[in-house]
């Protein structure tokens, strides 16, 4: 199974590479004292494989990290070998961002061609699945659909995050799954973003050039401050994110801008609504 790291698991691989560089050793150093191959520590320390319990605990011994850093450090290992509810879906989510995503207080998304998954109804979210994703037959779609659903689960939780979506006006007036599906669509974005910790804004056509001309993108934030901010950018030929803090600077800033552009969340529910009110 494809290792798909979670906050914790990311924040181990960069305490384990901050401990190595502080004490000026190289990867080849250490892989050498480790009877491991520079490659293999070189991806533990990327995230891109969970590394066992005992050899966390062999690395902080050759670091000489003291207690109480130590014990915390192990109980990091620890907890970054947890399974989340995603596993159940290993054949649907096969990056890291779900098991990201679910870590978060604060999602910050620009959506220009379709309602975030997390506000989709069933109905959308087939018709989405179902065209985009070419799959084979409907056991796979509905698979994805039961997937989709699971994952929305976040926004009921007691600690759910702010979640902070721009769509631009077209997404209102595209008819995936056909009129009546985009009908309860529209109104399931005017219900939902009636919870407090839901916004949802409209960029309307009027706007013209605006920052979010090349293509959607998401920002993640956590409750740690230890963890910094991701921003995720999906696309056809793979995932990209972005952690360093220069780069999640840049796409807060465009994320703002294109806050400034859009309506308010009060004239954007009325914009949706009117678009509902124009479908069947």
């Amino acid at each position: 199974m494809t290792y798909r790291p979670t906050v914790r698991g990311r924040r181990l691989a960069r305490e384990l590479r901050r401990l190595r560089e502080n004490l000026g050793l190289t990867l080849q150093d250490v892989a050498d004292q480790l009877n491991w191959s520079r490659a293999t520590l070189s991806r533990v320390e990327t995230a891109q494989t969970r590394p066992k319990v005992g050899d966390v605990a062999r690395m902080l011994e050759l670091y000489g990290v003291p207690s109480p850093e130590r014990d915390a450090l192990m109980t990091l290992a620890r907890e970054a070998g947890q399974r989340g509810w995603w596993t159940a879906y290993a054949d649907v989510f096969t990056g890291s961002y779900v098991a990201l995503e679910d870590e978060a207080s604060a999602i910050h998304t620009w959506d220009p061609q379709l309602v975030h998954g997390l506000l989709q109804t069933e109905d959308y979210a087939r018709a989405v699945i179902t065209a985009g994703r070419m799959l084979p037959g409907p056991v796979e779609i509905e698979r994805r659909v039961a997937a989709r659903k699971a994952r929305q689960a976040l926004l009921d939780r007691k600690d759910a995050p702010l979640l902070h979506v721009v769509l631009d006006e077209a997404v209102l007036h595209r008819p995936i799954g056909g009129p009546s599906v985009m009908n309860a669509q529209l109104r399931k974005l005017v219900t939902m973003a009636e919870r407090p910790k839901v916004t949802v804004q409209v960029l309307p056509y009027g706007a013209g050039e605006h920052a979010g001309l090349d293509g959607r993108f998401t920002i993640l934030s956590f409750p740690d401050a230890a963890d910094p901010d991701i921003a995720y950018v999906e696309g056809t030929m793979g995932d990209v994110y972005v952690e360093s803090a220069e780069e999640t600077g840049v796409h807060r800033r465009r994320f703002d801008r294109i806050v400034e552009a859009a309506l308010s969340p009060e004239d954007s529910a009325h914009l949706i609504i009117e678009a509902a009110g124009s479908s069947p």
